[in-house]
């Protein structure tokens, strides 16, 4: 079953609200609502990632699909640039699939975010 959003609290909101914002960018996603501890991010006004600010849950993983393989690059990049610590960088990762190219970082609460790109590159 495909999942509808995701959503889960972090220790510190700015923080995370800031580092989401900028490591989901190159992915197309943006604030959709937001309120006072909380917002909404997602791609065409559909709220898909929840965050809120309280008690971190233990370290979770979640993958973001990206569309391209310049996509990962650019989260990659952008995730690290905004904080996130590197947890393998952009490549295929063959024991998936031939055409699994992800790349991983630890967000400010150490939960393990990769944007994966199903397909071949060109």
């Amino acid at each position: 079953m495909p999942i509808d959003h995701l959503g889960f609290t972090v220790a510190d909101f700015p923080r995370s609200k800031a580092f989401y914002l900028a490591a989901l960018a190159p992915l197309g996603m943006g604030i959709v609502e937001e309120g006072e501890g909380w917002a909404l991010l997602g791609t065409d006004g559909r709220p898909e990632f929840w965050l809120g600010g309280g008690s971190a849950p233990g370290a979770i993983h979640f993958a973001f699909i990206a569309k391209t393989r310049a996509q990962v690059r650019a989260f990659h990049a952008a995730a690290l640039a905004a904080g996130g610590r590197d947890n393998g960088g952009p490549g295929i990762r063959g024991h998936y699939h031939p055409n699994y190219y992800g790349a991983f970082v630890f967000d400010p609460d150490g939960h393990n975010i990769e944007a994966v790109c199903h397909q071949p590159e060109g």
